[in-house]
């Protein structure tokens, strides 16, 4: 099994969102060294919750303090941006560290609707119809000239693509265009696995990617035992809860404001619960997971209150799976 990492860069309550990056610099480190092999970072806007508005630059700090990781973005909200800056980014960024870096594109806001105008490329506001346009336009930027204009720097390794979904439409765009899939389970309330089967029946091999790739991106959290691990998921269970507003609460606070133990560790109905146990629990559950959707590759979204526990949550995991 490959295991990789999505880092939505939380901010525990009590601590500041500088030390929430300071955070998600050491985890990558961390994981490079516990055998995961990508580092992805988020993109959410006008949240206390997440400190992670620029994953572009996000991705240059890590790939600097790490060596060997790929690192790249789980993603970059496409529709805010113009093809040709992002590409230029991501090429940018390949420059810096060659074969290291992923581009993974979203259709989501990341964001409520304010910010979502704010953040608009016109006077209209936010547009996500235009999106496979985007999407085909980027690809056009990376792989050369687009008429009279290019994206500099030129001869960079191209940095691959990935089509982040949580609904069929995405998914099956991702199969038209030739592109892999990061199907988000974590928050998708479509059924995950029949919308992989479409992505896979709509696939059209592309000069980037010749046979399907898909992998799932999965809340996991674990601990030295069941118990120990339910405990700690009290905080995220309360961080939705609360509908990521606010720094994600301590055990105590979570607790206090109705956090149950024994979950539901996903609150919203029909959204895939968070896998939950110590590491044999969660190793057999994502293997459960991991056949279902015909993958092998899992992405592993941690959040607890604690960032000792969160990095202790990602080696129990990968020792389990890895055998490191």
């Amino acid at each position: 099994m490959q295991l990789s990492i999505l880092d939505q860069t939380p901010v525990p309550a009590g601590s500041t969102p500088a030390e929430a990056i300071a955070n998600t610099i050491d985890l990558a480190q961390q994981a490079e060294a516990f055998g995961y092999h990508r580092y992805w970072v988020a993109e959410h806007h006008n949240s206390t919750g997440y400190a992670g508005a620029a994953p572009e630059i996000l991705i240059g700090a890590i790939a600097a303090a790490t060596d060997t990781i790929r690192v790249g973005s789980g993603g970059v909200m496409l529709s805010h941006y113009s093809p040709l800056k992002v590409a230029e980014v991501f090429h940018l960024l390949s420059a810096l560290h060659p074969g290291r870096i992923d581009l993974g594109i979203g259709r989501a806001a990341g964001g409520g609707s304010v910010a979502a105008d704010a953040l608009a490329r016109g006077a209209a506001g936010f547009v996500r119809d235009d999106y496979p346009a985007l999407v085909s336009e980027l690809i056009d930027f990376l792989a050369g000239p687009v008429g009279e204009v290019h994206a500099s720097p030129l001869e960079t390794t191209k940095p691959p693509v990935w089509v982040l979904a949580s609904s069929s439409t995405s998914a099956t765009l991702a199969g038209e265009l030739g592109l892999p899939l990061a199907w988000a389970h974590f928050i998708s309330s479509s059924d995950g696995p029949a919308a992989v089967d479409a992505y896979r029946e709509a696939f059209v091999p592309s000069a980037q990617l010749t046979v399907p790739r898909v992998t799932i991106a999965v809340s996991a959290l674990a601990a030295d035992s069941d118990r120990e691990a339910n405990v700690l998921a009290t905080s995220i269970q309360q961080f939705k809860r609360n509908r990521f507003n606010g720094a994600v609460p301590t055990i105590e606070d979570a607790l206090s404001q109705g956090a149950l133990v024994e979950g539901p560790h996903e609150p919203r109905v029909g959204v895939a619960p968070a896998v939950v146990g110590s590491p044999d629990t969660v190793a057999d559950e994502l293997r459960l997971l991991s056949k279902s959707y015909d993958t092998d590759d899992i992405t592993i979204v941690g959040i607890c209150h604690d960032h000792s526990a969160r990095v202790h949550s990602h080696a129990l995991i990968s020792k389990a799976l890895l055998n490191n």
